[in-house]
């Protein structure tokens, strides 16, 4: 049957996750059973790792973009799954399993069904790091075929399934890593005064960054400052020469973010100053936020409201990131949370996302196309 089509192809996704712009043996999936559907409205390119499918409607008004991403995380799968993952190390451990296997029920459905306006399909590499969407956009592959509109869905475990939690403006945050690599001068734990200490310049480097967000951004603002990996020395009688410090950065916007990377750079610099060391600071991967289209989610909202399956559930910002940002920024569009009812959530070696979401969802997204697609 169908119905249970894309459950198993959501396990057979789940058994193969690849980090991001390694995703070689999925993208090899999906092309296989992309080439197994009617071609003859359909055309395929791949980008890196990842695939643009356009679909040409039966009297095009507009061209409608979908995305999917499709890579996993580096996590050891701890669930009970007959279909765990078969790469050690890594694990769906954030639905791209089951946002792929709902593209293609969706892809399946339009080609057996066409609808009035052309679709175009982006299976999406780096999701989760370094950042896909943004290169993907900038591509000649995706500015040929670039959409009119685009739209996406992400799970999310702590709602019921049936579902679908969106709201209008912000929906994700900016976000970006954060990497301080601290050097000073070693040596033997008896001679402290002959060396420059790292252990304890990052120690105090931490503690300052903890004010940014109380004392430098606007209360009625948001932003986060989370070091999540301190490392330094080796031994416990030798003074660390260097250290390094992880974390994240997370802001309501754009301005924000500026900001909070303003106060990082000044608070480094002192540090150096002070303690007489080197430092260097990368902020790795930053995605820009996800802003929902006001007109177009108003709309989807009054489709989701008359649906017999769905449910609306008008939901708050989220401190999350997302790089279809990047996307939402050039084109209008929206991204809203598909409720699959997990114990444990996103990024959680446990993940257990209820597989009764993925027809609902394609039989959702496929109803919401008709309802776009078919209408002057």
């Amino acid at each position: 049957m169908i119905d249970n089509l894309f459950v198993r192809i959501r396990r057979d996704l789940h058994k193969i996750p690849e980090l991001g712009f390694q995703e070689v043996k999925t993208q090899k999936y999906l092309l296989e059973y992309i080439a197994s559907l009617d071609q003859t409205r359909m055309e395929v390119k791949t980008w890196r790792t990842g695939i643009i499918l356009r679909i040409k409607g039966l009297n095009p008004s507009k061209t409608i973009g979908y995305r999917a991403d499709i890579d996993g995380l580096p996590i050891d799968e701890e669930t009970d799954y007959p279909f765990q993952s078969t790469h050690k190390g890594n694990m769906h451990a954030c639905g791209h399993d089951f946002h792929m296997a709902i593209a293609l029920g969706v892809i399946t459905n339009i080609v057996n069904h066409p609808i009035n306006d052309d679709m175009v399909f982006i299976f999406q590499p780096a999701e989760e790091g370094p950042g896909g969407a943004k290169p993907l956009l900038e591509s000649a592959e995706f500015q040929q075929w670039k959409p009119d509109m685009i739209f996406a869905l992400h799970i999310a475990p702590e709602y019921p399934v049936g579902t679908i939690a969106v709201k209008e403006g912000l929906l994700f945050a900016n976000t970006s890593e954060l990497f301080i690599d601290l050097k000073g001068k070693g040596g033997h734990a008896a001679y402290p005064h002959q060396t420059i200490d790292m252990v304890v310049a990052a120690c105090s480097l931490v503690n300052q960054l903890q004010t940014i967000v109380s004392r430098n951004i606007d209360p009625l603002d948001s932003a986060v400052v989370t070091v999540g990996k301190i490392t330094g020395g080796t031994v416990q009688n030798i003074i660390a020469e260097n250290a390094r410090i992880e974390g994240t950065i997370r802001t309501l916007s754009p301005t924000s973010m500026n900001r909070v990377k303003q106060r990082i750079e000044a608070l480094v610099q002192g540090v150096e100053v002070g303690y007489e060391c080197q430092t260097t600071i990368d902020y790795g991967s930053n995605y820009y936020q996800v802003y929902n289209d006001e007109v177009l989610t108003a709309d989807l909202m009054q489709f989701t409201e008359g649906h017999n399956e769905a449910n609306l559930f008008i939901c708050k910002e989220a401190m999350t990131g997302e790089d279809f940002g990047y996307m939402l920024r050039e084109i209008p569009g929206f991204m809203f949370w598909l409720g699959v009812n997990s114990p444990f959530g996103l990024h959680h070696a446990r993940l257990k996302p209820d597989e009764g979401a993925i027809n609902l969802a394609i039989n959702y997204i496929v109803d919401y196309l008709n309802y776009k697609g078919n209408r002057a």
